[in-house]
């Protein structure tokens, strides 16, 4: 699929770049929108790439049947081993391509508001949410988005048009430049349901479901929510963090800016560095083993390093192929 290639605007005088998105940005990522896929069929070093066959048809690559030939048959789906064999013409057949829908779910949160490095985890969920958008309308496919923070969500419905994407991508950036420190709005812990809910009324079957999240408040309601989505579509945990949150530095006290305050922490104390790290990785586990039961392959990015680069480096084809 060709669209029209979209001019970039001059950059913007306000631009915090790793603080803050920009739709510039967003924009541009389509150009490094090649060489890995999201659709059923993977290279296998991709973590899409598993066991267990994907709940969708996909797009004309399943095997269905063999049977004879018959005049006005592609000649390229003669099976010669099965000619030779039954001394017959015969033809491999393939199920007909279905529309395969995919929706985004791009967490803009306040606990996504955080970075150490070399941006914020709410910077890093909205340029995998435009590589993932603009692969999928490269190939062929609707797609849709749900962006939300700790008071609201707005959601885009799945189409297979370029302004569709645009949408995306500028609802993303007005949700990411929304994000400060100092809110001083009341805040709703259950917003990552409230979008999973309707991305469950959204994508009945059929389709893909993509969760660009830190998944701060997973609970049993999220799970369920998960489960229904996961029975009838294809779903990936694209889960973003950073490195300050899986380990403290050892060394001098460390002050954080919270919603409300600041706190400091004596990083050099062992028993804090211990449990710290065992906090985290103890959730993160948890997760990965209840979207392991519900076949859900997850995706892990940080805040440091290219974020195509680290897309690529999971999904991407081998060879270096980019198409």
């Amino acid at each position: 699929m060709k669209w029209p290639r979209v001019r970039p605007r001059s950059p913007r005088s306000d631009s915090q770049p790793g603080i803050y998105t920009d739709l510039d940005t967003l924009i541009r990522l389509q150009f490094s929108a090649r060489g890995f896929t999201l659709r059923p069929r993977q290279p296998l070093h991709s973590i899409l790439a598993g066991p267990k066959a994907s709940k969708l048809r996909g797009r004309g690559l399943d095997f269905e049947e063999l049977r004879g030939y018959l005049p006005g048959d592609d000649v390229r789906n003669i099976d010669w081993k099965a000619t030779a064999r039954l001394r017959k013409p015969h033809v491999r057949v393939y199920l007909e391509e279905r529309d395969r829908p995919c929706l985004l779910l791009i967490d803009q949160r306040l606990t996504m508001f955080f970075g150490s490095r070399e941006k914020m985890k709410s910077v890093a969920a909205a340029e995998a949410a435009a590589l993932a958008a603009w692969r999928v309308l490269g190939e062929g496919d609707r797609v849709g988005a749900i962006i939300f923070n700790d008071t609201d969500l707005s959601a885009v419905q799945p189409r297979r048009s370029q302004s569709a994407v645009m949408r995306i991508l500028r609802e993303t950036e007005r949700y990411n430049r929304r994000l400060r420190v100092d809110l001083d709005e009341p805040t709703d812990t259950n917003m990552l349901n409230a979008a999973l809910q309707m991305a469950s009324r959204t994508m009945k079957h059929d389709g893909l479901v993509v969760v660009i999240s830190d998944f701060r408040g997973v609970d049993e309601q999220s799970r369920r929510l998960w489960t229904r989505i996961a029975a009838h579509n294809d779903t990936i945990a694209v889960h973003v963090s950073d490195p300050l949150e899986r380990g403290l530095p050892r060394g001098p006290r460390l002050v954080f800016q919270r919603q409300r305050g600041q706190i400091e922490v004596d990083t050099s104390e062992a028993h804090l560095q211990k449990g710290y790290s065992e906090g985290f990785a103890k959730a993160l586990e948890g997760a990965r083993h209840f979207l392991r039961r519900v076949e859900t392959p997850v995706l892990s990015l940080d805040t440091t390093g290219d974020v195509f680069s680290q897309v690529h480096a999971q999904l991407g084809q081998s060879g270096g192929q980019r198409s």
